[in-house]
């Protein structure tokens, strides 16, 4: 594996170490680059966000395409749950999905206590679905149409 890492980086001014650990950075957390420019510099290393934009271009298919891969996968069984938080002292409802083993899968923040919303936004996504539930979405969906314009769509 060492013989095929320095293949990979060879000709570059960095160690590998440092090309993959500000590529794992950019891919694995939200930061920008001159973020990760920033903290190689505290670290030592003067590194540019251009060469940091060049490694991620260069390696980051393949350090994403790991990360993905490692990723825990959710559960069969979700749950909802609601909770009542202030965000700069006004209330708002926070509802999460949380699978069975209480990884939170997404979350919504809402105004209004909207129940029927909520269970809409953490319906399955479509990849996930089979045919008969996909029909079924859809023709619920449909039917919202018909409500929120009055037209009926012809078959």
């Amino acid at each position: 594996m060492i013989y095929l890492v320095s293949s990979m980086y060879k000709g570059y001014r960095f160690p590998w170490e440092v090309i993959s650990h500000c590529v794992w950075l950019y891919h694995r957390f939200t930061l920008s680059l001159r973020e990760i420019e920033l903290l190689m510099a505290e670290r030592g290393i003067e590194v540019s966000y251009e060469t940091i934009r060049t490694w991620c271009t260069r390696f980051g298919p393949e350090y994403a395409r790991r990360l993905r891969r490692r990723a825990l996968r959710p559960g069969d069984k979700w749950h909802v749950d609601e909770v009542f938080v202030k965000i700069r002292g006004v209330r708002k409802y926070l509802w999460r999905a949380v699978d069975q083993h209480g990884n939170v899968l997404d979350i919504l923040i809402q105004s209004r206590r909207d129940g029927r919303a909520a269970t809409r936004f953490f319906r399955p996504p479509r990849h996930r679905m089979t045919a008969t539930a996909h029909r079924t979405e859809l023709a619920a969906r449909f039917r919202v149409w018909d409500q929120v314009t009055g037209l009926t769509l012809a078959a």
